[in-house]
């Protein structure tokens, strides 16, 4: 059973990624925005169900048409945008994220959202860059290699991610606990 209180925070951070789609930095392809800032913060402070919960609204909003995805993209076509990919390792990246700091193997220390940060960025290449590699071989009917595909949906992305990943990690050492004590693990979802 989903509790009120995770209902508001997922939906909080639901409408927090779509936010962030509003800021584009155009890119070929595959534009650069602020989502995953809110992807990576929703699974760390939330948890795995709660991030990943968020992260289904958001596309969920997406697909029924609201204009929620980075340029004001929105509907069921976005299914076979060549960003579609990214969209679903939200999902898995929230969620990741999420359990990576619920498993509690390293206290309250900075290393624990690092490692959550950075285990959920595979998450996202792993699904935006094979999502790129099919869109573009077998819809867009182009012919492009998966180092084509990684220097696409990869490469332009690492350090901008990266600095991302930080500053949620120090945002998260300092309010991430205060967050748990609010709502702790076991009343989550």
């Amino acid at each position: 059973m989903i509790r009120t209180r995770m209902m508001v925070l997922s939906s909080l951070f639901a409408g927090l990624t779509a936010v962030g789609a509003l800021i584009v930095l155009p890119f070929p392809i595959v534009p650069m925005t602020l989502q995953t800032f809110f992807v990576l913060l929703s699974g760390i402070l939330l948890g795995a169900k709660g991030g990943a919960l968020a992260q289904i609204l958001y596309v969920l909003m997406g697909l029924f048409g609201l204009p929620v995805f980075a340029g004001g993209a929105g509907g069921i076509q976005t299914l076979f945008s060549p960003s579609f990919g990214f969209l679903l390792g939200f999902i898995a990246a929230a969620w990741i994220g999420g359990r990576v700091v619920e498993l509690d193997r390293w206290g309250e220390s900075p290393w624990r959202y690092v490692f959550a940060c950075a285990s959920a960025l595979v998450a996202i290449y792993v699904f935006g860059v094979a999502g790129l590699f099919l869109n573009l071989n077998y819809v867009a009917g182009k012919s492009v290699s998966m180092l084509t595909a990684l220097k696409i949906g990869l490469l332009p992305f690492i350090v901008p991610d990266l600095l991302k990943s930080v500053v949620v990690s120090l945002i998260a050492f300092r309010v991430g606990k205060r967050v748990r004590e609010l709502s702790p693990l076991s009343e989550r979802i």
